[in-house]
């Protein structure tokens, strides 16, 4: 059995009210393969990468359990490069460069190792890339997790509607949500896109928690109120990550261990937001995470 992420191992310029870096890791697969290696091994990693990828990062992931037989290394090519300045609220940002790179030519093609896959998470990629590593696998997983965006709402819908008929569980934001499905309630977005096929949707509402959607049953998972927030980049994959990483340990997907799956990838994404990058989760410990659930637990006891 393995879990298998699919997604993206870049660069980012960050500047935030905090201060800036220039050139620091990223990217969706990273981020997801950092929180879920905390709670699951092996993970098995797809991606691509330019030969400016530097190799101390993937011996990191490697001690982790990340294994990189998925990962496609373009020696003369330049890593997916992403640069953002985030606004006073933290909440808002705008993009200043997004050099796709060696990330414009990924076609991912899975090894015969990863054919073990019980537990898929598709990271925020083309609908198309998406559906292209499902359709790879011989057998079906157990789960398969999706996270996309707007911009795939805006350029490739009906691929997006596709790939949706095949997946268990969907992550999106409000505003993702409200725009997939054409309905501002929350409640009424979520029954519209289960309609399109998820069994389960998760909508992000960054900080003031999620919400988890399974039939007629609703959870609402707080978040952790945070007295500074240094960066949220990555948070979302974080979170993503701490999710699939947590119901892979247990090895269950009913809506008991979802709803323990969603406040493991809230803690998570706290510690994410700490520093520039992934560099608070390089340094996350199992006492760590056990005393951010018990501020959690503390914070909805009533």
């Amino acid at each position: 059995m393995s879990l298998i992420v699919v997604g993206t191992m870049a660069y980012d310029a960050i500047e935030t009210p905090f201060g800036k870096t220039d050139r620091i890791v990223g990217g969706s697969a990273t981020y997801v393969a950092w929180s879920a290696s905390n709670f699951y091994q092996p993970i098995k990693q797809v991606s691509i990468v330019g030969g400016d990828f530097e190799q101390q990062e993937m011996n990191e992931l490697a001690d982790r359990g990340v294994s990189f037989e998925g990962v496609e290394v373009v020696q003369e090519g330049k890593s997916f490069f992403w640069s953002g300045r985030y606004h006073t609220d933290m909440n808002t940002r705008d993009t200043l460069i997004t050099d796709l790179n060696v990330l414009a030519q990924f076609n991912p093609q899975l090894p015969e190792s990863y054919q073990d896959c019980q537990y898929l998470m598709l990271g925020n990629l083309a609908p198309a890339v998406q559906k292209s590593v499902i359709t790879q696998l011989k057998n079906r997983p157990k789960l398969i997790v999706l996270d996309t965006m707007n911009f795939w709402m805006d350029i490739a819908l009906d691929e997006l509607k596709d790939v949706l008929k095949m997946i268990d569980v969907l992550v999106v934001n409000d505003g993702e949500a409200r725009q997939l499905s054409g309905e501002y309630s929350l409640v009424k977005a979520a029954k519209v896109i289960r309609g399109m096929g998820p069994k389960f949707l998760i909508i992000k509402k960054g900080e003031h928690g999620a919400l988890l959607f399974y039939n007629e049953q609703i959870f609402s998972a707080p978040a952790l109120p945070l007295e500074e927030v240094f960066d949220p980049t990555g948070a979302g994959d974080t979170f993503a990550g701490g999710f699939i990483g947590y119901i892979a340990m247990k090895d269950d997907i009913s809506f008991e261990t979802m709803k323990k799956g969603v406040i493991m990838g809230s803690v998570m994404a706290s510690y994410c937001v700490a520093e520039f990058g992934p560099e608070r989760l390089k340094t996350v410990t199992k006492e760590d995470i056990d005393a951010r659930l018990l501020e959690f637990e503390e914070l909805a006891n009533f």
